[in-house]
């Protein structure tokens, strides 16, 4: 073994998928790409982590109304997510500049995203702003199967992305917690 440089880590314990955290004011609706994020709780009351700060346009909002919604869009939408992750929507109309489809959500007033395999709508539940990570729970949840490649995107850190490749089902191995297993 070598030496791994401790930048590099991330490269190898990414949490999951790209998303985009979806915010609103005042009707203005904005998008951010992201990557760090957890499942902190995963039952009937899902709890998601999100490291996000003040240095984020929508940072902002999502203090100020508390709500939000994370979309998961599929590996299709790669060069969308890398664009919209360097602009601001301080100044950019991201749904309008990357030919987005904002849906209306049922419970939180921050639009779906039409384009994406899933939409969270969520609502801020608490942060612990010394590391920058604010806990969302999940109040309603959407997926679109019409999506024919559903394939994910995942950062790996330094500017590459890897997209879901071969599935192994191994729930039949899933003994300890068979109410992971969904059939």
């Amino acid at each position: 073994m070598k030496d791994l440089p401790l930048s590099k880590a991330y490269q190898f314990i990414e949490p999951g998928p790209v998303i985009f955290l979806v915010t609103s004011d005042e009707g203005k609706p904005n998008l951010m790409s992201m990557s760090a994020h957890i499942v902190i709780q995963d039952d009937e009351r899902p709890l998601i982590g999100c490291a996000i700060g003040p240095w984020d346009y929508s940072f902002g909002t999502l203090q100020k109304t508390k709500e939000c919604v994370l979309a998961v869009p599929t590996a299709e939408l790669a060069t969308k997510v890398v664009e919209i992750g360097n602009c601001s929507g301080a100044d950019t109309d991201k749904f309008k500049v990357f030919g987005l489809t904002p849906k209306p959500a049922k419970n939180v007033k921050v639009p779906l995203v039409a384009e994406c395999l899933v939409n969270l709508e969520c609502r801020l539940y608490d942060q612990i702003g010394q590391y920058n990570l604010v806990i969302l729970e999940v109040v309603r949840g959407w997926i679109d199967l019409k999506h024919k490649d559903q394939r994910m995107l995942h950062h790996n850190g330094n500017g590459t992305f890897r997209v879901d490749g071969e599935e192994l089902d191994l729930r039949d191995k899933m003994v300890k917690w068979p109410s992971y297993v969904q059939r």
